[in-house]
């Protein structure tokens, strides 16, 4: 009877706990945070850059760089949600791409990517931005 009234209470969590993602997040973000397919550390990079943001989240960028193009790319955070979903987008939006071509995305643009993102979680896209930045700088 106890062990049934917990199993009823967590799907109840769990459902307040959903409802709440979707109303903050677009399902994009929270695609992109719960399946991060890009993170992982990356073995013998071209690149690296590594950032610790203003909310105390770090973010680490890995490139594989062939003919200036970005063939492989990897992040690892200790972020929050927000951090994940950033890292992980951006590096979709890069792959394939110039270091040109990626170091002109904006932290607007990978929101836009996003689809919506609360205000007050602009700056993990920002701090991703920023990484890739460092990165590429570093290549270069």
């Amino acid at each position: 009877m106890v062990e049934d009234n917990l199993e009823v209470t967590i799907k109840e969590l769990q459902k307040k706990i959903d409802h709440d993602e979707e109303q903050a997040y677009s399902k994009t973000v929270i695609r992109e945070y719960r399946n991060p397919t890009n993170f992982g550390v990356l073995k013998h990079p071209d690149a690296v850059g590594v950032i610790k943001g203003s909310c105390g989240d770090t973010l680490k960028i890995y490139l594989k760089i062939r003919k200036g193009k970005i063939t492989d790319a990897r992040f690892w955070t200790d972020g929050c949600g927000a951090t994940l979903a950033s890292g992980n987008m951006l590096l979709r939006m890069i792959k394939g791409k110039t270091l040109q071509e990626a170091n002109t995305i904006t932290n607007t643009k990978l929101i836009e990517a996003l689809e919506r993102l609360p205000q007050e979680h602009y700056h993990c896209a920002l701090l991703a931005v920023n990484t890739l930045h460092a990165a590429v700088k570093q290549y270069i």
